[in-house]
C-alpha cells in the first residue's frame, strides 16, 4: 500500500503541473496515469466485491447476532457524524466517471471520506482516478446499486440523503432486527422485501442468495413467517380476483383472444368451463369466474411454485420474464415473489426429500406434467423487511424504503420516480 501510495503522489505531482500547461495536456496526464503499470488501486485492498473485514459482500445473515452488533456500532458511527454537522451535497449536475477531471470531484471525495469509501490519505484532487472509481463501487454496492462506478441519478439520490435520516433509519431498523435475529432457526429462507432479495441460510451462514421481484408499491408484498411444505413443478396458475379485476379484464377488453393466446381457461363455481365470447367483459361480470393458465413456457410461474401457509396467499415461484431480474427497481410484482435462479432454491429445499436430487427435478420440469411434492423436512420462509442494516466492521447497507415502513419520505426514491 506504501508503494501504491508514493506512485499516486508522484502521479498527482506531474497532474497538477500538466493541468497548469492547459486542459488537453491534464487529461493526457490522468490517462497515464491510469494506465501506469505497477500502480496501485484503491480496490487492491478494498475490493466491494470481495468478502471479509471492511469488505461489503458477506456470508453473514441479515438477521443475525452478529448483523445486531454491527448495526449498533454503524449507529455510533452515524451518531458521530451527524454530530461533526453531517456531509455535504454532492452536486447532481453531470455524470462523472473515471478519467474525469471536474471541480465537483472534491464535494465528491469529502462525501466519500466522511461514509469511510474513500480513504482520507486519498486527498481531494479534482480528478476521478481510481481510488474514487473504486470508492463509488463500494457506495454503489452498500446501496444496492449497480456498481459501475458512475454517478447518476440514483447514485446521487442516495449519496445526497442526509446523514440524520440515515441514522434514524438504522435505528428503526435495529428494533427489526432485535425483534427477530437468533429465531428464525438453523435453516431457513429469507426475503428481504426493500432488498428484493433472497437469502437461503443454514448455521449462520448465507449459502445462496438470490435476486427477487416483489410486490409493486400499490401491490405490496406482506410480511410471512411461514414454512415451505411444498415445491409444484409445472404448476397451473389461479389469478387472484384482484388481477382479474386490474389486468385481466382491461386486457380482454383490448384484445379477445388474450386469454386463449395466453393458454388461461375460464371456470364457473360449479366446476364447468366457460367460454370467455359468452362473457360481457364491459362489465364486472368475469370476476365471478375463475382463471387458470395451464403449465407451459408461457405459464406466470414458468418452471416451479414454491408454497406454503399464507393467509395473504402468496408465493415464491419462477418467472417467463427472466429480463425483470435484470432491472435495478424490480418492485414489478402483485405480492409474490419470483425468484432467480430458482432452481437452485429449490434443489436446496428439496435436500432432504428423497427421489428428488437435482437431476430428477430437472427431468420432472423437461417432462412438462404438473406434479406436486411435499417437502420432508419443511423449510421456515420469512418475508420481511430491512432497508438499513451492517454486516461488517464500517459496512453499511442502506435500501429504498419502497413501501414508506420507515415513515421518512426521504427515503423513498422508488415512488418518486
Amino acid at each position: 500500500m506504501k508503494t501504491s501510495r508514493r506512485l499516486f503522489l508522484s502521479g498527482a505531482s506531474a497532474l497538477a503541473a500538466s493541468m497548469i500547461a492547459g486542459g488537453a495536456s491534464a487529461q493526457n496526464a490522468v490517462d497515464d496515469i491510469l494506465k501506469a503499470a505497477g500502480r496501485g488501486n484503491w480496490d487492491d485492498t478494498f475490493d466491494a466485491r470481495a468478502s471479509g473485514r471492511g469488505k461489503v459482500a458477506s456470508t453473514l445473515p441479515i438477521f443475525s447476532p452478529q448483523t445486531i452488533a454491527y448495526s449498533e456500532q454503524a449507529i455510533a458511527q452515524y451518531q458521530g457524524i451527524v454530530s461533526r454537522g453531517g456531509w455535504e451535497q454532492v452536486p447532481a449536475t453531470k455524470k462523472l466517471k473515471l478519467g474525469v477531471i471536474d471541480p465537483d470531484v472534491v464535494p465528491l471525495r469529502r462525501r466519500l471520506m466522511v461514509s469511510g469509501d474513500l480513504p482520507q490519505s486519498a486527498g481531494l484532487s479534482e480528478s476521478f482516478d481510481s481510488y474514487v472509481d473504486a470508492a463509488v463501487k463500494r457506495f454503489q454496492a452498500r446501496h444496492g446499486l449497480p456498481e459501475d462506478g458512475v454517478l447518476g441519478k440514483y447514485s446521487y439520490l442516495a449519496m445526497n440523503i442526509a446523514a440524520q435520516t440515515r441514522l434514524g433509519q438504522l435505528e428503526t431498523n435495529l428494533g427489526r432486527l432485535r425483534e427477530k435475529a437468533g429465531t428464525l432457526g438453523d435453516r431457513y429462507v429469507l426475503v428481504n422485501i426493500p432488498a428484493a432479495q433472497i437469502e437461503a441460510v443454514e448455521n449462520g451462514r448465507v449459502v445462496l442468495r438470490h435476486t427477487a421481484i416483489v410486490g409493486k408499491i400499490d401491490r405490496q408484498t406482506p410480511i410471512v413467517n411461514s414454512r415451505i411444505n411444498e415445491i409444484i413443478v409445472n404448476p397451473y396458475w389461479t389469478s387472484p380476483v384482484s388481477i382479474v379485476r386490474k389486468d385481466i379484464i382491461p386486457l380482454m377488453r383490448k384484445d379477445p383472444n388474450y386469454l386463449k393466446d395466453s393458454n388461461i381457461r375460464m371456470f364457473a363455481p360449479d366446476g364447468s368451463e366457460v367460454d370467455p365470447l359468452n362473457v360481457d367483459w364491459s362489465t364486472e361480470e368475469a370476476a365471478k369466474y375463475r382463471f387458470r393458465q395451464d403449465p407451459g413456457s408461457n405459464n406466470a410461474m414458468a418452471s416451479v411454485k414454491i408454497n406454503f401457509p399464507s393467509p395473504d396467499g402468496v408465493y415464491m415461484h419462477d418467472t417467463p420474464q427472466q429480463s425483470l431480474f435484470n432491472k435495478l427497481m424490480r418492485f414489478d410484482s402483485s405480492g409474490c415473489v419470483r425468484v432467480q435462479n430458482v432452481r437452485d432454491l429449490v434443489t436446496w429445499i428439496l435436500r432432504d426429500t428423497p427421489g428428488w436430487d437435482r437431476q430428477h427435478f430437472e427431468a420432472a420440469i423437461k417432462a412438462g406434467e404438473n406434479q406436486p411434492v411435499a417437502v420432508t423436512n419443511p423449510v421456515p420462509v420469512h418475508f420481511l423487511y430491512v432497508s438499513a442494516w451492517s454486516t461488517g466492521d464500517g459496512v453499511v447497507q442502506f435500501r429504498d424504503d419502497v413501501y414508506g415502513w420507515d415513515g421518512v419520505d426521504e427515503l423513498q426514491i422508488t415512488s418518486a420516480l
